[in-house]
């Protein structure tokens, strides 16, 4: 598989797009949604798997984003998420509350091919009283009372993450953070950023291949070199506390965030033409 520029990945997401997003502890592709908010991306249904951060941020504040399900964004030590907070109270995106084994179990769902999973923690919560599509039922195989919730199985778009490398052959190896791989199958699409492109076949590495998604679930790959910054990114780097810090500064305000996207959105543009 070659791998396409960040530009014509962006370009690929169609607007309106429902796509899974993982956490900033989780190899989200910041690059990508930067690219998108360069793109002038519009109506897009962001899903925190299980959690949101930096770059759904980015996304809402740049009128990207329509809808979030998601059970918290947040930018961590950085505090709450600016953008997020502002769009919710002007009431110009949508939230569907959910909890972290929800999300995961509603991915399992769609990557086992069946229409809905059981889950049991959620009952008694009030999260039910505002996802009319989660269903109580009496455990069917249970002749005293016992009620059990039922998920829907959930197929984003489109899955976005950012991983160490890829092959050529289009695998891609996210080493302990399987999840990446559930979303990746569960999704109808699979975009990557990764650091780098290296020769040979993951799959075919013993001590890889338990971290790699075949490439068969990878619609395709375009490198961004520290692409998950300013968030980690496995043992490749660690996360810039003072930028995300600074951002969350900046971005209270409408031209705090103006201000910033020109220099770290567009900016970063012009400085790779340069």
């Amino acid at each position: 598989m070659d791998p396409i520029s960040l530009e014509a990945m962006a370009a690929s997401v169609p607007d309106g797009a429902l796509i899974a997003l993982p956490p900033d502890n989780s190899l989200p592709s910041v690059a990508l949604a930067k690219a998108l908010v360069r793109r002038g991306a519009r109506g897009l249904r962001l899903l925190g798997v299980p959690v949101s951060g930096f770059a759904t941020d980015v996304l809402i504040g740049a009128g990207c984003v329509v809808e979030v399900q998601t059970s918290a964004v947040s930018l961590g030590e950085a505090g709450f998420a600016p953008r997020f907070s502002a769009a919710l109270k002007a009431g110009t995106i949508t939230v569907r509350d959910a909890t972290c084994p929800a999300i995961h179990t509603m991915l399992q769902a769609a990557e086992k091919g069946v229409p809905f999973m059981p889950l049991r923690g959620v009952i008694g919560s009030d999260i039910l009283a505002h996802r009319p599509d989660w269903r109580v039922i009496q455990n069917p195989f249970s002749d005293a009372p016992d009620e059990i919730l039922l998920l829907p199985a959930l197929s984003p778009h489109i899955a976005v993450f950012h991983a160490v490398m890829a092959d050529a052959e289009g695998n891609v190896w996210v080493g302990r953070r399987r999840e990446c791989a559930t979303v990746a199958h569960a999704s109808k699409r699979a975009l990557v950023t990764v650091e780098r492109v290296v020769a040979g076949n993951f799959l075919e590495d013993e001590r890889l291949a338990p971290g790699t998604i075949s490439g068969t679930y990878v619609e395709a790959v375009a490198i961004a070199e520290r692409g998950a910054q300013p968030v980690a990114l496995l043992d490749e780097y660690g996360v810039d506390a003072a930028y995300v810090a600074n951002y969350a500064r900046m971005a209270k305000t409408d031209a705090g965030f103006a201000e910033w996207c020109a220099e770290h959105v567009f900016g970063d543009l012009q400085a790779a033409a340069e």
